[in-house]
């Protein structure tokens, strides 16, 4: 048996409105080009932080939310991040073709203000085509 390539916890950002036990599938717009459909959804156990940033960049009108969430199959290193710009998955950045489930939602995390998330769109305008996550 092989060792899991983390344990967790897990953490997904959102502008959904979700509730314990639904879950959160691939096959929906990229938040960060439009014109991809995802074939993966993505993850992070780094903490809620991190999650709070992709919540606030994500496309739609609700709230940002953080939600913890449990993987229903198997996971991998994002390759998008992992030995291409930080070696290692220092991020601990996952993606799955399986839902994940979501088992709690964290309230208190970092924020961003306005200006950081546009500073953080600026960013992402200027990648070129290249997916960031």
């Amino acid at each position: 048996m092989t060792k899991p390539l983390d344990d967790g916890p897990f953490y997904h950002g959102t502008r959904a409105d979700l509730q314990v036990g639904d879950l959160l599938t691939a096959g929906y717009q990229s938040n960060y080009r439009p014109e991809i459909r995802m074939n993966h959804i993505y993850f992070t156990a780094s903490g809620p932080d991190g999650a709070g940033l992709a919540a606030a960049l994500a496309r739609g009108d609700g709230e940002p939310r953080v939600y913890i969430v449990e993987p229903t199959g198997s996971f991998e290193d994002d390759p998008n991040v992992t030995d291409k710009k930080f070696p290692g998955n220092p991020t601990r950045s996952y993606r799955s073709m399986e839902p994940l489930r979501v088992v709690g939602e964290v309230k208190e995390w970092k924020r961003l203000t306005p200006e950081e998330i546009q500073e953080w769109r600026d960013r992402i305008a200027k990648l070129d085509g290249e997916i960031l996550n």
